[in-house]
């Protein structure tokens, strides 16, 4: 059979679930560590439940994959999670889904791996989100999330370092108010108020403008450029003022 008539019948099988996200649409991208808690816990021994070796591996892969080649807006991370907003004109690839995950995956796993020195593999999906507020809701239910799962490490660990197993930590942790559990940091000396911003809210890089002095190349007199860059936030607001953060940084869908 000649190749032309191979590639006709066999490449719709490729591309027959091709799914492409509509125009004007907002994407959030999802990854995921795959089987991270053994890898930094058991492989890597990485002080629990922070380590800031972690947080900057984390961070520097979300570094590189705002700067990988698409178009991006914004990337935060907490714990093994990165979530990325992909600006609304984006159009690699014709805005194909399957494209997003696997090249967004394969360029994590590949970066982070690189900085670990060992295999660290993520996943990916898509959130295909219509409206501004979606997004900044979006941004904010990750965040609020990375608070509860901080306290609730923090606990988990204070009891496993005073010899609780794996099920009898789990389980006293998920019996407790929240109030309980402030309580029981702050009887063995952690004020949970007080531990670093970033490991109760995570953090985000965001594209910032500042000002370059040069010299003109013709009359040699010192000129202002406006640059770019990737500016590192450990300290993110809470609440409504990070919706309005969020806000801020979001460009229009049209």
């Amino acid at each position: 059979m000649k190749f032309s008539s191979l590639d006709a019948r066999l490449r719709v099988f490729e591309t027959a679930h091709d799914h492409c996200a509509l125009p004007g649409l907002y994407l959030v991208a999802r990854l995921d560590g795959r089987g991270f808690t053994r890898l930094t816990k058991e492989i890597h021994p990485f002080e629990a439940p922070f380590d800031a070796r972690m947080r900057d591996y984390m961070a520097e892969t979300t570094r590189h994959l705002l700067e990988c080649g698409f178009r991006m807006v914004y990337g935060f991370t907490q714990s093994d999670e990165i979530f990325l907003l992909l600006h609304p004109t984006e159009n690699t690839f014709g805005r194909k889904l399957r494209k997003y995950t696997s090249v967004l995956a394969g360029e994590a796993s590949a970066k982070f791996s690189l900085l670990l020195g060992d295999l660290g593999v993520f996943d990916c999906r898509i959130s295909q989100l219509p409206r501004r507020e979606d997004v900044v809701d979006y941004f904010r239910w990750r965040q609020e999330d990375a608070g509860r799962n901080s306290l609730n490490a923090h606990c988990y660990w204070l009891l496993r370092k005073q010899g609780r197993s794996v099920a009898e930590a789990t389980a006293q942790v998920k019996g407790q108010r929240l109030a309980a559990k402030h309580d029981l940091l702050f009887a063995h000396g952690i004020n949970y108020n007080e531990l670093p911003a970033w490991q109760k809210r995570g953090l985000g890089l965001y594209w910032e403008q500042y000002s370059k002095t040069g010299l003109n190349p013709h009359s040699q007199e010192p000129i202002e450029t406006q640059r770019r860059r990737l500016a590192l936030n450990l300290e993110l607001p809470l609440g409504e003022a990070y919706a309005d953060f969020i806000r801020e940084l979001l460009p229009p869908s049209d």
